[in-house]
């Protein structure tokens, strides 16, 4: 581009008084049409943004036509239900890509591989049931992720694993009935996440999760309304007010199946009893790093919830002995007072009471002496 403008700066300058016009409109013309090549027909573009959304599409507009420098490519409103591989090859610039309200059914493994500058993805409004654990390689700048409004069921472990920097995260509307605790452990600084509209099933599933949640908010984090479909029993109720001597039960399921979770959806495979298992003889020494189906094993505090109230009722039981202390001392004081004052009294009447005494003795002298 610029250098078709020098190229026009030059030839002006070269060019007689009579044919200048002609030859500089040619080549600003030519040079309107190189930019104009620059933006697919269908979208309005800027130096640092594509907008092709609302038009329908079907399949992508060339995108290869835009220059590296896009950050922003907006693609929502239209009709796409799938991506090529390699969608977004040569735009290592997009920081900002929007993908909502389409009917994308299915993305591949490393459709986002190239987008290292990425910080906001949103795949909102789609018709996607399930992610490739390796669907956001590549993503190492993104800070916020919305897959809401899909028929999402499961988050695959290691789908999040290289996430350290997502701050914001929704998974609301979707299928979800349970998740895998060890899928989340990875997003360190998560501080906003969305799970609000799912079929959750309130049972030893969730047990684990529910303790992360409450992890997460104990550090400042949010969490929107996790209501319980399952049992009938919890139904409406959130599972963070559910308290955890409800899942007291699942402890003893634990050591009746051997302490392994593996047949359930949000359970996870005990690593301390697997990698300390007997090896046979025969069987393959593997690395020292962990394997592949084990769930790392981190800090899970109890209840967060449970400490928080168990500190809440030892105050209050600790405020009314106090105040009861209080009301006895007052009453003592009360009554100690009440007590001198009628001593006092009773004092002050018994000069009176001898001088009574004297007048009717000397009565009933004279009357004895009379008789």
């Amino acid at each position: 581009m610029w250098l078709i403008a020098g190229t026009a700066k030059r030839h002006c300058k070269g060019t007689t008084q009579n044919s200048l016009s002609v030859h500089c409109v040619l080549y600003f013309l030519l040079l309107h049409l190189h930019l104009c090549s620059s933006c697919p027909s269908i979208c309005v573009c800027s130096s640092t943004e594509a907008d092709c959304g609302g038009h329908d599409l079907i399949t992508l507009p060339a995108l290869s036509l835009l220059p590296s420098t896009i950050q922003t490519l907006l693609l929502p409103n239209n009709h796409f239900t799938s991506l090529p591989a390699s969608a977004f090859v040569n735009l290592s610039s997009l920081v900002r890509l929007d993908l909502s309200n389409n009917y994308l059914d299915n993305l591949p493994a490393h459709v986002f591989a190239e987008l290292a500058n990425l910080t906001d993805l949103s795949l909102r409004n789609n018709s996607l049931t399930a992610l490739d654990r390796d669907l956001l390689q590549g993503l190492g700048s993104l800070q916020r992720l919305d897959v809401s409004l899909n028929g999402l069921g499961t988050v695959p472990l290691g789908l999040l694993e290289h996430q350290h920097g997502l701050t914001w995260l929704s998974l609301a509307g979707n299928r979800l009935q349970a998740l895998n605790r060890a899928a989340f452990e990875p997003l360190e600084n998560l501080q906003h996440l969305e799970l609000g509209s799912n079929p959750w099933e309130c049972d030893c599933n969730l047990r684990d999760f529910k303790n992360w949640m409450e992890w997460l908010i104990y550090r400042g984090g949010y969490v929107d309304a996790v209501e319980c479909t399952l049992p009938k029993d919890l139904r409406g109720r959130d599972i963070r007010t559910v308290p955890v001597e409800m899942f007291n039960y699942c402890l003893q399921l634990d050591s009746e199946n051997g302490g392994g979770a593996g047949g359930t959806k949000g359970g996870s495979i005990p690593c301390a009893r697997a990698t300390t298992a007997p090896l046979p003889e025969t069987a393959v020494v593997q690395s020292e790093s962990e394997p592949v189906d084990c769930a790392r094993q981190r800090y899970r505090p109890v209840s967060v919830r449970r400490a928080i109230g168990t500190v809440v009722i030892a105050g209050v039981v600790c405020g009314i002995v106090c105040i009861m202390m209080v009301a006895a001392a007052a009453y003592g004081c009360i009554y100690a007072s009440l007590m001198a004052k009628y001593q006092r009294e009773l004092k002050k009447r018994q000069p009176l009471m001898g001088d009574a005494e004297a007048e009717a003795d000397s009565e009933e002298k004279q009357i004895s002496s009379v008789a």
